[in-house]
């Protein structure tokens, strides 16, 4: 089999969490070069050594992910080190077992982004990357110039594990939860793509709920938390009315990022299924990014909230810092719904570890258990927390120069920025941690933001009313629409 011949990574970059770009530049030299560039990190700090050399290696259920974890595991192997092949599991499954028992791992995920892109997420045996780690990965990248991949690539064959991670994973849940916490409970799984779609469903009934399996799909489906496409949402409101459910759970596609409805398939957002888990777990401290809602600091439920930027890395960094301050029980959440649990959570003599990244069992079982906690519907649960009614969405296929540059002049100059948001009003604060947030003087809420890890451009709006919220969201759209061209 010839080399396969370079191909110019133009779209990868390292963005909220990962590396990710299209499959035709990263099936190829460009996964293996990056893998060949983590395991040279890995051994030149000694983390490689720490872990016998051994590095796990899993994958979601994307057309291309068996042959880009295939590259994976060769460039491993070339490099020395020893991969082993957990297969198609859940991201925080896979994390779960790295940490337990310190190694390090790669994901193959593009998560919620469409099939045409794949991605990597890289995890020391701490959890992970960070920036730093990030910059460590690229500067070995460039060391390197590898230009091809062996002709043995594909030819190699890893170990597997000797333990069941997802086996693990859900004992991790069974034993803190207990197999009666949802007893009662009737609960629609969308299973799409998922590639938790089974292992939710098993979990929901080992902790007694009954689980209703819906919407498996034999192709990859996008399913983005927080931009849901139309059909989903007209799916999830068309099985509430065709049978009794308590709730509709899904994740996107890796299982990082949980999808929660209420009884009548209405998607709860991901910041108020954060908060949900957060008061829950009774943690004191919570740590989120300036996207999730503002009334998080008003509700009265949390003692501390910690802002950030967009991304995992900058949660968990915020985590560290709650705990350093002095927090007891710290859990970290973004908008698209994904929770981090930064501490460990005793409850009855029961103990849940720590795991510091993006997880959708957790919340989906938290929430879940709320219902029977409360005796009450989730959308009362929700509602209590007082949340402003808000919406995002986001224009895709824009160029993240466009969309730099567009935030930008926004930011810097005045004029413009008077004139666009004239229609609400005027300006009364403007936050620029991450992308550009406006809070016009009648309260309501305009952010720019362009991705980290595609090409888009997402916005985000409060208003007081959902039917004002989707109202500024359109016209926040398109006002950017205008812009970006």
């Amino acid at each position: 089999m010839a080399s396969t011949p370079a191909i110019a990574p133009a779209s990868l970059k390292f963005g909220t969490s990962g590396l990710r770009g299209l499959v035709v530049e990263l099936n190829g030299v460009p996964a293996f070069a990056y893998t060949r560039a983590f395991a040279e990190m890995l051994k030149e700090d000694g983390s490689a050594a720490a872990s016998d050399n051994v590095v796990l290696v899993g994958r979601d259920l994307r057309e291309s992910s068996p042959s880009i974890a295939q590259l994976c595991c060769a460039a491993l192997q070339e490099s020395g080190l020893v991969p082993l092949d957990c297969g198609a599991l859940p991201t925080p499954a896979l994390a779960y077992h790295g940490l337990r028992f310190g190694i390090p791992a790669i994901m193959v995920t593009g998560s919620h982004i469409p099939e045409d892109r794949n991605g990597l997420k890289f995890y020391r045996a701490q959890g992970e990357i960070d920036k730093r780690d990030e910059a460590a990965i690229l500067a070995w990248h460039a060391k390197l110039g590898i230009a091809a991949v062996p002709e043995t690539a594909r030819a190699i064959r890893a170990g597997t594990p000797d333990l069941d991670l997802i086996a693990a994973y859900k004992a991790r849940y069974r034993e803190f939860f207990g197999t009666e916490a949802l007893s009662g409970l009737t609960v629609g799984v969308y299973q799409h793509s998922s590639v938790a779609r089974d292992v939710i469903v098993e979990m929901l009934e080992t902790l007694g709920a009954r689980a209703v399996p819906l919407g498996r799909a034999t192709s990859f489906i996008p399913v983005d938390t927080e931009a849901l496409r139309e059909e989903d949402e007209a799916l999830a409101r068309q099985w509430a009315s065709e049978q009794t459910l308590d709730a509709i759970v899904s994740t996107d596609g890796d299982a990082d990022r949980p999808l929660i409805s209420d009884a009548n398939g209405i998607f709860l957002r991901g910041d108020l299924i954060g908060a949900i888990t957060a008061k829950a777990l009774g943690v004191d401290a919570i740590v989120t990014p300036v996207t999730s809602n503002s009334a998080l600091e008003t509700c009265g439920a949390f003692r501390t909230v910690l802002r950030t930027r967009v991304g995992s890395p900058y949660v968990i960094e915020g985590m560290a810092e709650a705990s350093s301050a002095g927090a007891q029980a710290v859990v970290g959440f973004e908008a698209n719904g994904g929770v981090l649990l930064g501490s460990d959570i005793m409850r009855e003599g029961r103990r849940l570890a720590a795991l510091p990244t993006r997880d959708a069992m957790l919340p989906i079982l938290c929430a879940l258990g709320e219902i029977v906690a409360q005796g009450r519907p989730l959308a009362d649960i929700g509602a209590a927390f007082a949340f402003q009614a808000a919406a995002s969405n986001r224009l895709q296929n824009v160029a993240t120069d466009r969309s730099a540059a567009f935030v930008s002049r926004l930011q810097q100059d005045e004029a413009f920025q008077s004139e666009l948001m004239a229609p609400l009003g005027g300006v009364a604060e403007v936050n620029s941690r991450d992308g550009l947030r406006l809070m016009a003087k009648n309260g309501e809420v305009v952010h720019f933001r362009p991705s980290g890890n595609a090409p888009e451009l997402r916005v985000y709006v409060e208003a007081t009313t959902q039917e004002r919220a989707e109202d500024l969201l359109t016209w926040g759209l398109t006002t950017a629409q205008q812009q970006v061209g």
